[in-house]
C-alpha cells in the first residue's frame, strides 16, 4: 500500500464579505485567503458557498464538494469527501 498523499486545505473568502474575516479564524488552525481583484477565484470557477474545490497535483479542479448539501456530520457524506481528497492525489 502507497503512502498517504499530503492533503493542504485551506479556505477563500469571496470578495465582498471581508467583514467576516475575523471571526472565521478564531480559533481556528485553517489558512484562510482573501479574494481580491488581481486574483479572482469565486466567479472564475463558478463556487458557490460552502464548495470544497479538489484539486489534483497540478492544481486543476478535479471535483466539487458542497458542505451544505453534504454535511459532514453524515458519515457516508464525511467518508464520500475523504475519497475524492484521497483520489486527487493519486491522479
Amino acid at each position: 500500500m502507497g503512502a498517504t498523499p499530503a492533503i493542504q486545505i485551506l479556505g477563500v473568502n469571496q470578495i465582498g464579505h471581508e467583514s467576516a474575516n475575523a471571526a472565521a479564524c478564531v480559533g481556528k488552525d485553517l489558512p484562510w485567503l482573501q479574494e481580491v481583484p488581481a486574483e479572482l477565484v469565486w466567479f472564475p470557477w463558478k463556487v458557490t458557498y460552502r464548495d470544497v474545490i479538489i484539486l489534483d497535483t497540478d492544481n486543476v479542479p478535479v471535483a466539487v464538494y458542497n458542505l451544505t448539501n453534504n454535511s459532514l456530520a453524515d458519515p457516508v457524506n464525511y467518508e464520500a469527501l475523504k475519497a475524492l481528497l484521497l483520489g486527487a492525489g493519486a491522479r
